[in-house]
């Protein structure tokens, strides 16, 4: 963390803390330079920074004074699905929605790709470029079945931070975390079987759950510590259910990070009832506390967790380059990943693992961490200036993504439908149920720029859902 950033977080927890006042006049950047030993432009730099968050306003010949605030909206409730199997629908909207973001200019509030312009992933590109100079004919030809054990000896000591001990050997690289969540699903599930998942949850995951004939059980989540850990073993005690997928880790869309105490619990119910967990860590090299929370997988002593990840949400997605540790399934794991797609393309695989070796892929983190945490600042403010009062949202502890819940009587798809002809995309919560629940919810990437048309997007989006909420 810099300077400014470090002396901006202090300011900002002491309004929080109400040892300034709302309206009250801040110490002049002088004083602040000589008090915390910094430049003028430090000082500066951290009073731009809460300016942008709407927490001080600045009065010209005047200073800068603390700004009148609306109260910090709450979190959203334990969530109440239907405790029952059910089949997952959903997928014309999914694709209406898949569409939709690809139109014009749209501002991609639904969307789920990261922010892939900052300078530190140029030496990617340099990586990229090099390759493709060396011309070597192998490059041309299939991959290993396995992926390119350079890479997968990166990704080993990558993943120590999560608490895993693995070897390459454990390894098996895919085309993005997609392919390896479908190759989790078909190694533990067959047609008929029922799964239980976070409720709201991944609709990627959801429609491959329906695509092979999974029925769903969604279950109770909590937008702060993550599954209710009782409702599943209610779940498990009713019903036959072969594994339980979870994003313990920067959930999306909660953005929670589980306690280590209920990933602990959740793996306990897996070796009790004889089930296998698929956990989602796409977004687990994204907390904003270091270091990073440790995996369910970490704690896996009998290979009954297959731990699915990739670069797309941390590097870039058109990389399209995952993996899957897929513990005691291994086998049936090299037969999915045979039959999906047989091999990964090689360029970016190499190209990964030497921005990993060379120290670019750290250095990348820390920087994306830092951003999306001011996005998420700033998107909170946002938020809570311009939609309807009676909101909930969450409070993610990492990733870039965002949940608001809305009074009951709204309708975001109706909403959606009217924002998408101003080239605003949003997307609906039913999306992320596997029975369409969560009509009146919305999540939203905070990845995006912070920028004059994001703030007009979020003002339009916020009188659209203000306009319906009168009407109501």
């Amino acid at each position: 963390m810099t300077r400014y950033q470090h002396l901006a977080t202090l300011l900002a927890d002491r309004i929080e803390q109400g040892l300034y006042r709302s309206g009250e006049r801040l110490p002049s950047v002088r004083s602040l330079s000589s008090e915390h030993g910094v430049s003028i432009s430090t000082v500066q730099q951290a009073y731009h920074i809460l300016e942008d968050r709407q927490l001080i306003t600045p009065q010209p010949r005047s200073g800068y004074f603390v700004s009148p605030r609306k109260a910090q909206p709450p979190v959203p409730p334990l969530t109440r699905p239907v405790q029952r199997p059910v089949e997952i629908t959903q997928w014309d909207a999914v694709l209406e929605q898949l569409v939709a973001r690809e139109e014009g200019e749209m501002v991609a509030f639904g969307g789920g790709a990261p922010d892939v312009t900052p300078p530190t992933i140029k030496p990617l590109w340099r990586e990229l470029s090099k390759i493709a100079q060396y011309q070597e004919p192998d490059l041309l030809g299939y991959d290993s079945l396995y992926g390119m054990r350079p890479l997968r000896e990166q990704i080993s000591r990558l993943m120590l931070d999560s608490g895993c001990v693995l070897n390459a050997d454990d390894i098996i690289i895919t085309n993005g975390c997609h392919e390896a969540l479908s190759i989790a699903i078909r190694a533990v599930c067959e047609p008929g079987d029922i799964v239980a998942v976070e409720s709201p949850s991944f609709h990627g995951t959801m429609q491959m759950l329906r695509a092979f004939g999974v029925k769903v059980v969604e279950i109770p989540t909590d937008s702060v510590t993550g599954i209710s850990v009782e409702a599943l073993e209610l779940a498990l005690e009713q019903w036959p259910i072969k594994a339980v997928i979870l994003v313990a880790n920067c959930n999306n869309p909660l953005g929670f990070i589980m306690p280590e105490a209920r990933k602990r619990a959740v793996l306990n119910l897996a070796q009790r009832f004889d089930i296998a967990i698929i956990e989602d860590d796409v977004y687990g090299e994204l907390a904003y506390e270091y270091p990073r929370p440790m995996t369910i997988k970490s704690l896996d002593l009998e290979g009954r967790v297959l731990l699915c990840s990739s670069f797309s949400k941390t590097l870039a997605p058109g990389l399209r380059v995952g993996w899957i540790v897929p513990g005691r399934y291994r086998d049936r794991a090299l037969h999915m990943k045979y039959i999906v797609t047989g091999s990964t393309s090689t360029f970016s695989q190499l190209a990964v693992a030497e921005f990993i070796r060379a120290g670019h892929y750290h250095r990348h983190l820390r920087r994306m961490r830092q951003q999306y945490q001011r996005h998420l600042d700033v998107f909170t403010c946002r938020v809570r200036q311009y939609f309807p009062c009676g909101i909930c949202v969450s409070r993610p502890q990492g990733g870039f993504m965002m949940w608001v819940e809305l009074p009951e009587n709204i309708d975001v798809m109706a909403i959606c439908c009217a924002l998408r002809e101003q080239n605003i995309h949003l997307a609906p919560g039913s999306l992320l149920s596997a029975s369409g629940k969560y009509r009146n919810c919305l999540r939203l990437n905070y990845a995006l720029p912070v920028n004059p048309s994001t703030e007009a997007a979020l003002r339009k989006t916020g009188e659209a859902l203000s306009h319906v909420l009168e009407n109501a």
